[in-house]
């Protein structure tokens, strides 16, 4: 084998290929860097998740909407037609309401509307209130 000086066609075609080499190996790396990135990103987000107990705070969310809804329904089918029926006055009991003059000027009070409101936030409480004394929810040490 002889040393030869390489002509600026043959340098420049070696220069050209290294740098596709170059560029092919960096965006390897990247593809790497970024897909452990993610999977760190999502192994961080899956802690988070177990340990400050949001998919339990979540399925609570869930549930407690859907009790409340179904303790408001109860209320408007069975309890407030009842309690519409044993208050002074005629119609429902969103209907019910008291007026109070002062001066010449009426003020309507609408107190039937405000019943079964009240009546589902004390239900849904004590709910919440006997659920987490069953389930002994009230005793779980907290994470240090």
């Amino acid at each position: 084998m002889t040393d030869r000086e390489l002509t600026n066609a043959e340098a420049t075609k070696i220069r050209r290929e290294v740098a596709k080499q170059v560029k092919a190996e960096q965006r390897s790396l990247a593809r790497k860097v970024v897909a452990e990135g993610a999977k760190s990103q999502w192994q961080g987000f899956a802690d988070f998740m177990r340990t400050q107990g949001v998919v339990g705070l979540a399925i609570g969310l869930v549930l407690g909407v859907q009790i409340k809804a179904l303790v408001d329904q109860i209320i408007a089918s069975f309890i407030a037609p009842i309690i519409g029926l044993v208050l002074p006055g005629k119609g429902l009991l969103d209907e019910k309401n008291f007026v109070l003059t002062i001066f010449g000027e009426e003020a309507k009070f609408g107190y039937g509307a405000f019943i079964p409101v009240f009546i589902s936030f004390v239900t849904v409480l004590l709910l919440v209130y006997f659920g987490v004394k069953a389930l002994r929810l009230d005793k779980l040490n907290n994470k240090a």
